[in-house]
């Protein structure tokens, strides 16, 4: 499976409205400064708002502003308002299907490939939820140029 550019577009847009300094930015606006569709991208802010990431500011003057700061925002919380927290992995109990399933004995404990596959991405959810986006700003930091760059495409 994989993940939808939207996280990958969510997770730019946070960190863009957070380096513009508060206030409201309109979707066309933060579409149109990645060269993106505006329907697209405001999905990933509705989703966005639904998780209270952001917050949509009604008006003329409107738009999106950051809901919490970056230090309050995991990846976790972006990949999950953008993905929902299904599990990636279904066990199937194919063990028990076809010539295998009809040779065997019923299985009497938990499928080793559920259990290895649950760890897996239990490890994967705490690795996201350990990283939040201010270490991604700071990281961003290092590199002045980006918030002018931001700033000016978003004015």
């Amino acid at each position: 499976m994989r993940m939808s550019k939207g996280v990958e577009w969510a997770l730019h847009t946070l960190l863009n409205l957070d380096m513009i300094g508060g206030g409201p930015v309109g979707s066309a606006q933060l579409a149109e400064a990645h060269g993106l569709s505006a329907s697209y991208l405001n999905k990933q802010l509705q989703q966005l708002a639904r998780a209270g990431l952001v917050v949509s500011v009604p008006g003329p003057r409107g738009g999106f502003r950051l809901e919490r700061p970056l230090e309050a925002i995991t990846l976790l919380d972006v990949v999950e308002a953008i993905e929902g927290d299904a599990r990636l992995f279904h066990c199937t109990e194919i063990r028990c299907c076809g010539r295998i399933g009809e040779l065997s004995p019923p299985p009497t404990g938990a499928c080793a490939v559920n259990s290895a596959m649950r760890r897996a991405e239990e490890a994967w959810h705490q690795a996201l939820a350990a990283q939040n986006l201010a270490e991604i700003r700071a990281e961003l930091d290092g590199t002045p140029i980006v918030r002018q760059i931001v700033r000016s495409a978003l004015r």
